[in-house]
């Protein structure tokens, strides 16, 4: 079925349900992969229970000040399609009905909005609250325009001691409070887990101890500045965010990337894929002290990155994605090394990966380990590679496919049993089908511009930006003011939606191999605190 069909039979369902959307005008460079819908606030939550119905994934919300109105979003994704739905909410009492009691997904969304808007979801199953760690009045709201981006910070932020955690009860349970200071080099995250014995009964997440202000302190950016803020929404991401910021900056303006920093992108996007899975795979064989593992991938990881400083100057590759296409080209040379690399990847893999697909010790650890159902990874929406380890076969590049992904053939690597070890074999094929589509993106490089003159957008121009960054799914929302400047700013880390799973998928493993199921899901800090 094509979009324009389910979107118009969804509509007909909406209206014989007596739910009115009315589909809005968005302007030529909008995503061409979603339409805009505005519904009645008191409709809010009726429309998520028809979209649960017909199997419509909830994908991101956030709130916005527009003038003396707010606006509150919800991003609904179906077949690589996306329906935006927006509501308007009354100023003078800013609350509308919770869609997080059908679509857990929007729960710590939700709450996010409710701490940084004052906007009340009628409903919601935890009236905590998510980004507020004492740092501000609980009637204060920092994205309320009012609010200014210092803040009114005090001498010393009180500490956050009356955040209720579930308690737990009986003969020979116990609590275990773990973090947010960690004994790695890792960023704050608190884990309250209640345990009998060795076996995990409940994980509660509290995050949020990073808040950066990315959103605020976007806020009246240049364009070029705000792709070097959402480079830094998560360091490893650094590519993923900013070139989903920049799309959505480029929809605004109605320009066109160039071909040639187009493939760039693509050659960029998937270096980080690449960097990242060799890291992750040998950080989930440390964690199960199968050092020989850790090792190598380290050092794989290790030439990986040297070969980014040296081409594009940036071991991260930080900074090389601009508003209108890239900052840096790809000589010849320079592709002709990157493809040496890849062969001589390509041939350490294969001897180590064997090495590992026979160690028992390691099987033993990894399979069935961690285990996370396919419909609970529906329910929250999971992305990636943690989705596609539990059957949930989506990817931006092939459903939803952008420039340069429209110009080549690829296949979506999938895993069904929900483990450790399908995390694990996911990433690994994952690396090989980066190496391939690197290769296709150098072959097709042709003579070309590098960046497409800017336009100024029209004040009040919005732009949806959506890519499949290493992680999975990664969601940039923004709307210019007048004089080229940034009026708001929201991207979505995949981290957001995978968080939640990691509550779900340690529940009856042994505490002990904690660290190993978080390693498996690794979930960004930063790109949750924003």
């Amino acid at each position: 079925m094509s979009a324009s069909q389910w979107t118009a039979e969804f509509r007909q369902q909406l209206a014989l349900g007596g739910i009115s959307v009315e589909p809005i005008a968005v302007a030529a460079g909008f995503s061409e992969r979603a339409e805009l819908w505005q519904i009645d606030s008191q409709q809010w939550q009726a429309f998520a229970e028809l979209a649960m119905q017909q199997h419509l994934r909830w994908s991101a919300g956030w709130a916005e000040q527009f003038g003396e109105q707010f606006f509150v979003n919800a991003l609904f994704e179906k077949q690589g399609d996306f329906i935006l739905l927006r509501s308007l909410v009354n100023p003078l009492k800013p609350e509308l009905p919770s869609q997080a009691t059908v679509y857990p997904a929007a729960n710590r969304s939700e709450r996010h909005t409710q701490d940084m808007f004052g906007i009340k979801f009628i409903g919601h199953p935890d009236h905590r609250p998510w980004t507020r760690h004492k740092a501000w009045d609980k009637h204060e709201y920092p994205l309320r325009k009012d609010f200014p981006a210092s803040g009114n910070p005090q001498g010393v932020t009180p500490p956050d001691l009356d955040y209720q955690f579930i308690k737990s009860h009986g003969a020979g349970t116990y609590e275990i409070p773990v973090g947010p200071v960690h004994a790695g080099i890792i960023e704050p995250g608190h884990f309250r887990f209640q345990a009998v014995g060795e076996l995990i009964l409940n994980l509660e997440e509290r995050l949020g101890y990073v808040h950066k202000g990315i959103e605020k302190i976007a806020e009246g950016r240049t364009p070029e500045s705000l792709a070097r803020l959402a480079g830094r929404v998560s360091g490893d991401t650094t590519v993923g965010h900013a070139w989903a910021a920049c799309m959505a900056m480029e929809q605004a303006a109605g320009i066109a990337v160039p071909p040639r920093a187009a493939l760039i992108r693509g050659i960029l996007a998937e270096r980080e894929r690449v960097a990242n899975h060799l890291g992750d795979i040998g950080a989930i064989c440390n964690d199960v002290a199968f050092v020989f593992g850790q090792m190598q991938f380290t050092r794989l990881r290790e030439n990986w990155l040297r070969t980014n400083a040296l081409v594009f100057g940036h071991r991260l590759l930080m900074d090389c994605v601009v508003p209108g296409g890239v900052k840096a080209d790809l000589s010849e040379a320079s592709g002709h090394l990157i493809k040496q690399d890849i062969v001589q990847l390509r041939k350490e893999l294969t001897d180590v990966i064997t090495a590992l697909d026979l160690n028992t010790s390691l099987e033993d650890r990894l399979y069935t380990a961690g285990f996370l159902a396919d419909e609970i990874a529906a329910g929250y929406g999971t992305v990636g590679y943690v989705g596609r380890a539990s059957g949930q076969n989506f990817d931006v590049r092939r459903d939803a496919a952008y420039s340069p992904y429209d110009r080549v053939t690829m296949r979506v690597a999938l895993e069904n049993q929900g483990d450790i070890a399908s995390r694990f074999w996911v990433r690994h094929k994952e690396i090989k089908a980066a190496l391939r589509l690197i290769e296709q993106f150098i072959d097709l490089l042709a003579p070309g511009d590098l960046i497409a003159d800017w336009q100024m957008p029209a004040p009040g121009s919005e732009g949806l930006g959506i890519v499949e960054g290493w992680r999975g799914e990664t969601v940039a929302y923004l709307r210019f003011e007048a004089d080229n400047k940034i009026s708001r700013y929201y991207p979505r880390d995949p981290s957001i939606l995978n968080w939640p799973a990691l509550e779900k998928l340690v529940l009856n493993n042994i505490v002990p191999d904690f660290p190993v199921c978080n390693k498996s899901v690794n979930g960004s800090y930063s790109g949750n605190d924003l």
